[in-house]
C-alpha cells in the first residue's frame, strides 16, 4: 500500500478521518479482514464516492475491487492522527463542563490523557485533585508546562475571559487549543484552534428535525 500522505486536504477530509479511524476500529473488532466504500460510506452515513476521494488525498490506500484492508487502515489512520502514542492534553477551566471532561475516560477510548486542569487562582477547586488529576492556578501554567509534557490545551473557560486565557496558554507553548467558548479566538499562525459549539450543533439538529416534518 503506497502511502504518500499530503499535508493540504480539504478541512471537511480532515474532520473526517478521526471517524475513519472509529470505524475501522470497530470493523477490525468485529474480525472484519476488508471493507469497500460503499460498506465505509453507510457505516458514517456518507456516499462512497466522497470516502473514495477523501482517500486519494493519500495515495493508494486500496485497489479497485478488492476494497480497503482493515487492519492496514485502522494502523495508517492511528499514525495520522498520532493514535500510537499517549498525547498529554491540559484542561483549563473546571466548571461544570470541565469536570465532565475530568471524568471522561480519553485514555480508554483513544491515546488521549488530560494530565492536569487549570482553574482560577481563587477558585476553591485550585489545590484538589479529581480523577487524579491535579487543579493548579492558572497563574502557574507557565511553569507546570513542562512538567505536564503538554502543547494542546483544552479549553471550558466563561467567554469573557476566553481570549484573555488564550494568551496565557499561547506565551506558554500551547500549539493546540480545543475551545468551548462561542467566541472567535485571536491566535498565532501557529496555533491551531477548534471549536466545540454545543448550542449551534443543537440548533442545526432541531433545523433539520423540523425540516423533516
Amino acid at each position: 500500500m503506497k502511502n504518500e500522505k499530503k499535508t493540504d486536504i480539504p478541512r471537511a477530509t480532515a474532520k473526517r478521518l478521526s471517524i475513519y479511524y472509529r470505524v475501522f476500529k470497530r470493523f477490525y473488532a468485529g474480525n472484519i479482514e476488508k471493507a469497500s466504500s460503499k460498506e465505509i460510506a453507510e457505516a458514517i452515513g456518507i456516499d462512497s464516492a466522497t470516502v473514495r476521494r477523501d482517500f486519494s488525498y493519500f495515495g493508494e490506500l486500496g485497489r479497485r475491487g478488492f476494497g480497503y484492508n482493515v487492519k492496514e487502515l485502522m494502523d495508517f489512520f492511528a499514525d495520522i492522527l498520532n493514535d500510537t502514542s499517549i498525547t498529554n492534553v491540559m484542561l483549563i477551566g473546571v466548571g461544570n463542563m470541565g469536570r465532565a471532561l475530568l471524568h471522561y475516560r480519553f485514555h480508554e477510548r483513544n491515546k488521549m490523557k488530560i494530565v492536569m486542569a487549570f482553574e482560577a487562582d481563587d477558585s476553591p477547586a485550585v489545590g484538589t485533585i479529581d480523577e487524579q488529576i491535579p487543579i493548579h492556578a492558572i497563574s502557574e501554567l507557565k511553569e507546570r508546562i513542562a512538567e505536564a509534557n503538554s502543547q494542546t490545551a483544552i479549553l471550558t473557560v466563561p467567554s469573557i475571559k476566553a481570549q484573555e486565557v488564550t494568551d496565557i496558554l499561547v506565551e506558554a507553548g500551547i500549539k493546540g487549543i480545543l475551545s468551548f467558548s462561542p467566541v472567535n479566538l485571536t491566535v498565532p499562525k501557529d496555533v491551531v484552534v477548534q471549536y466545540v459549539d454545543l448550542t449551534s450543533e443543537l440548533q442545526t439538529l432541531l433545523y433539520f428535525m423540523r425540516k423533516g416534518e
